[in-house]
């Protein structure tokens, strides 16, 4: 603390980031500040709800940088948690992951699915809020414009050309002007032009049918049919069609939920949500997901309707609060004439304060109209946004309240058909081999019907030979409980084992026999298709006729999927390192040591067969050696 007491009386009275650190050096928060003096002050003075007062707990020194306005922090805050990924940080973790349409600049252009947005000259459009609303649309699209599906050109015509989807240029000379006329109809349209785009496939259609062409005139028709069906949940409408996201955001219990709306064209088409734990400040956290959300965006809208920083909100007059619905699915009737107001906009306030210096620094930096409108259609708008985003919190908590109550109960049901006093903490065991080899055994506790994986366990069998399950089970049974013995640590109220009659019989027998505990053991065993079929419980074991619909049941496959998990999940990465080691150690010259240099110095075995000979000289590895190791890794 004395560290951190000089170092906040030479805080500068300037613009900036500051970025907190734990114990370890390591970066837990990144923030930006007006005033870097009064922002940092505020975390060491005064007292902070819960969720502050943790991360303040974790500091232990801090660093900050002066940048000459707020604009620079803005991109600098995002650059650095993109760069740190702070523990108490909003993270977008997800804002390179949204799909998007491209076009791809190639002689001869394809229409693609993308999640990677690379500077290549492609045209990308989007992005979409899920790859199944991007898939739909390019499956639209394939059929209404024939540029090529394939990744590499063909010898000769394929299904595609035959179906009037393609227009072969493997096979067929193909002008520059037509691919061009393609290309443009497509960005019409993914720009918003459905209704031109409909009225010249009508046109179509009935020149098809005049001329006597049905089959041609069906294609159209059903064009038209799938840009309705696409379309019919824009519901929204703007009067200006112009492209612009709506943000909203709700707090509660230390989660944050933000909605951003999508319009194009005017049209509100799609959404998309995210919930997250927040720690710093709502609104500052709200705007750095924002930053993140655009730092990668390369389909910037025209404009971005942002929620009136708190404080800052109008005292009198409609907010839009009241009449904006809580789903946009239910929005067509509130809103329909949203759109026929724009002298409305025009007598919005000046933004001022906060708001004002927040829009004008993403205003710089994105180069786009960034609105954070008072009153009028676009305060409704973002009066919704906030309203689904606080009806998606509320679920989440009631959901959550639910699942608690839920297993909760399963865990006193499931006591109560084996007919023991409590069943609040159970351990469950499951083994993994293949014919004996890496052999492997995992635990995971269930506390109150939760999963407690600060307390999961895993272990490497010592004493079996081969493949003996029910061995191995004593193996691991005699370590755990003789170890709780020796601490005096709380035992289980029940034991479940992955497995039938001889695994219960196992267990027991070192529980009882050996360590003289009457812990209740059951056992999982599993039907022809490899699912929980049934509960075996007692010495010996008997069925327990616990219903497949019921709640108990569901928390038994609960556990037994989860510690099959952990336990199959900790064999792969045993037996990952057996092979990388038995490849590099049948390597003349390589012994253990230089096996475990070689390790640490690629961190993998495909970074060692990627290596130069060059690159072995770090680990005083010669040519010669160097040579052999690559020659006897991609031999393989």
């Amino acid at each position: 603390m004395e560290n951190i007491r000089n170092k906040l009386a030479l805080l500068p009275n300037q613009p900036g980031c500051y970025l907190m650190k734990n114990e370890e050096g390591k970066i837990i928060y990144v923030g930006k500040a007006k005033v870097l003096k009064n922002r940092v002050r505020s975390y060491f003075m005064g007292s902070h709800d819960g969720k502050t007062q943790k991360l303040v707990s974790e500091i232990r020194d801090f660093e900050y940088i002066v940048t000459a306005s707020n604009t620079e922090s803005l991109i600098l805050e995002c650059n650095l948690i993109k760069e740190h990924f702070p523990r108490y940080n909003v993270l977008l973790k997800d804002d390179k992951s949204f799909p998007y349409l491209k076009i791809t600049h190639e002689k001869h252009p394809k229409l693609e699915v993308t999640r990677r947005v690379v500077k290549d000259r492609g045209k990308y459009f989007g992005p979409y809020p899920n790859a199944f609303a991007a898939q739909e649309t390019k499956k639209l699209l394939d059929r209404m414009y024939p540029l090529r599906k394939c990744n590499t050109l063909p010898e000769k015509v394929c299904l595609y050309y035959h179906l009037g989807q393609c227009v072969a240029p493997c096979e067929y000379p193909v002008e520059q002007s037509t691919y061009d006329e393609m290309i443009g109809e497509i960005s019409r349209f993914l720009n918003g032009g459905h209704s031109e785009i409909k009225k010249e496939l009508k046109r179509k259609m009935e020149q098809a049918a005049e001329e006597l062409q049905f089959e041609r005139a069906k294609e159209y028709r059903d064009q038209i049919v799938a840009i309705e069906a696409l379309m019919e949940k824009q519901t929204i409408n703007m009067s200006d069609a112009m492209d612009r996201d709506v943000f909203g955001y709700s707090v509660d219990k230390g989660w944050m939920c933000v909605q951003i709306l999508y319009m194009r064209q005017g049209k509100m088409n799609q959404r998309h949500m995210s919930v997250f734990p927040f720690y710093g400040e709502a609104y500052e956290d709200f705007l750095s997901y924002v930053t993140q959300y655009y730092s990668d965006n390369p389909a910037l809208p025209r404009e971005v309707l942002l929620p009136v920083p708190p404080g800052e909100e109008p005292e009198t007059g409609e907010t839009g609060r009241e009449a904006a619905p809580a789903i946009v699915a239910e929005t067509k009737t509130a809103y329909a004439a949203a759109g026929a107001s724009a002298a409305e906009e025009q007598q919005e306030p000046a933004e001022e304060g906060e708001a004002a210096e927040v829009g004008e620094s993403l205003r710089r930096w994105l180069k786009i109209k960034v609105a954070i409108p008072r009153r009028g259609s676009k305060r409704q708008l973002v009066a919704m946004a906030c309203d689904n985003s606080r009806v998606a919190l509320e679920e989440k908590f009631r959901l959550i309240e639910r699942d608690e109550s839920r297993t909760g109960k399963a865990a006193e049901g499931l006591a109560r058909w084996i007919g023991i006093p409590s069943a609040s903490r159970i351990e469950a065991f499951d083994n993994s081999n293949i014919q004996g080899t890496s052999a492997v055994s995992a635990m995971v506790v269930f506390t109150n019907g939760k999963p407690d994986k600060k307390e999961y366990r895993k272990y490497n069998v010592k004493t079996v030979e081969g493949p003996d399950d029910y061995e191995s089970m004593r193996e691991v049974v005699r370590r755990r409980y003789e170890r709780l013995l020796k601490e005096g640590a709380a035992l289980p109220d029940l034991i479940v084992v992955d497995g039938g009659k001889g695994h219960i019989a196992a267990t027991l027998d070192v529980l009882v026999n050996e360590l003289g505990l009457g812990i209740p053991v059951c056992g999982l065993a599993k039907d022809a298709k490899h699912r929980t079929s049934q509960l075996l419980v007692g010495d010996p074991p008997e069925v327990v006729p616990l219903p497949r619909d019921s709640q108990e049941f569901y928390l038994l496959q609960r556990i037994q999927d989860e510690v099959h998990r952990f336990a199959i999940t900790f064999h792969r990465e045993k037996r990952a390192k057996s092979m990388i080691a038995s490849r590099l150690d049948a390597i003349p010259g390589i012994g253990e040591k230089r096996r475990k240099q070689l390790l640490s110095h690629f961190g993998s075995l495909k970074a060692i067969k990627e290596a130069t000979v060059e690159d072995f000289r770090a680990v005083s590895i010669g040519e010669a050696l160097a040579q052999r190791i690559l020659d006897a890794l991609n031999a393989e």
